[in-house]
């Protein structure tokens, strides 16, 4: 049962590393063209993450690819019951890759227009639909005696669910808002200023509000702090951003996405998809789980390749870690026809 729990809390560790990495990066796409006010300014925003972003989706893959490994049965019933909520998680998050790739291969202002709006809606969509997956999750599900959805993809779009949807939402854009505080200068750090400080407010009613919910489902005492922290952190990271301490603000709106993500598992452990059926049909550590074997293997091989993974994360980190300006950026090429 060891390696069963050391399992469940990497996957947990993972989603965390996520959410807080690909959060700003959601956030600053959702932000493209409010934050971003012209051509200059969208391309400070883009290029915040230009070097960055793919990169922060090797933790939802790893995430993916562990859980499928350490707890195949829940990969399975997941897959199962979310697959077109999945399938659509998947189109955007191709779409947006796309989007920031080709939106400098054209040299008209509606190339541009097109794959701006393109980020944009698919880093809203993705901000929300990722907090409704783990909101069906947190609740739970419709699963059988033998562990299959019967519900319908209907089912998913409960009040709770839509509602840690929307926390995920204005957290991320609250947390992109931090980021690009961090990461700018001049009239587009005030405007991210401004939206990190109202939507982060926002932010904080709704996670209270699902976390008082959340407590009323399935919630644990553990659970219930980590919700709290969440709450007072964002509220933190609001202040911070008066006072115009960036840095310190950015650390308060990623530990409260890591101290609301932490909430969920700690909802539900032992269980990792719980049925709303029967508690009985629920999948937990141990009925999900590979073999020892299995389990003792992985971790070598984890242990192996995170540092190194890691290492090489921090690193780039580090080397674009300096503020753009649009001062910085070069007049975009004369407009002319795209074929």
């Amino acid at each position: 049962m060891f390696l069963n729990n050391f399992w469940f809390l990497v996957i947990g560790v993972l989603w965390v590393g996520y959410f807080i990495l690909e959060g700003f990066d959601f956030g600053v796409g959702a932000l493209l063209r409010i934050v971003g006010k012209d051509e200059k300014g969208r391309r400070v925003l883009i290029n915040t993450i230009g070097p960055i972003w793919d990169g922060n989706e090797v933790w939802v893959v790893s995430a993916g690819a562990f859980t499928f490994a350490a707890f195949p049965e829940w990969y399975a019933s997941m897959f199962s019951a979310f697959y077109l909520a999945l399938l659509l998680i998947l189109v955007c998050l191709i779409v947006r890759g796309v989007a920031f790739e080709y939106r400098g291969k054209g040299h008209s202002d509606r190339w541009r227009a097109r794959w701006d709006w393109a980020i944009l809606i698919t880093s809203w969509g993705l901000a929300l639909l990722w907090g409704v997956a783990f909101g069906n999750i947190v609740r739970g599900v419709a699963l059988d005696a033998d562990h299959e959805y019967v519900g319908s993809f209907l089912d998913l779009l409960n009040p709770f669910a839509l509602l840690v949807g929307l926390v995920t939402l204005s957290l991320f854009i609250a947390h992109g808002g931090v980021y690009l505080a961090l990461k700018t200068t001049m009239e587009v750090r005030g405007r991210a200023r401004a939206v990190a400080r109202t939507v982060g407010l926002v932010a904080a009613v709704l996670m209270a509000v699902s976390v008082v919910w959340q407590y009323s489902l399935r919630g644990t005492a553990l659970s219930l702090t980590l919700g709290v922290l969440a709450v007072l952190s964002i509220l933190g990271a609001v202040l911070l951003t008066r006072m115009g301490r960036d840095g310190w603000a950015f650390v308060a709106s990623a530990l409260s996405t890591a101290f609301l993500a932490l909430g969920w598992f700690a909802s539900l452990y032992p269980n990792v998809f719980p049925s709303t059926l029967d508690p009985a049909f629920s999948l937990n550590i141990e009925n999900a789980a590979s073999t020892p074997y299995t389990l003792a293997l992985m971790s070598w091989i984890a242990l192996i390749f995170s540092p190194l993974i890691l290492g090489y994360q921090a690193w780039s980190y580090w080397v674009f870690r300096k503020r753009i300006s649009v001062r910085h950026i070069p007049e975009s090429p004369t407009s002319v026809p795209v074929h």
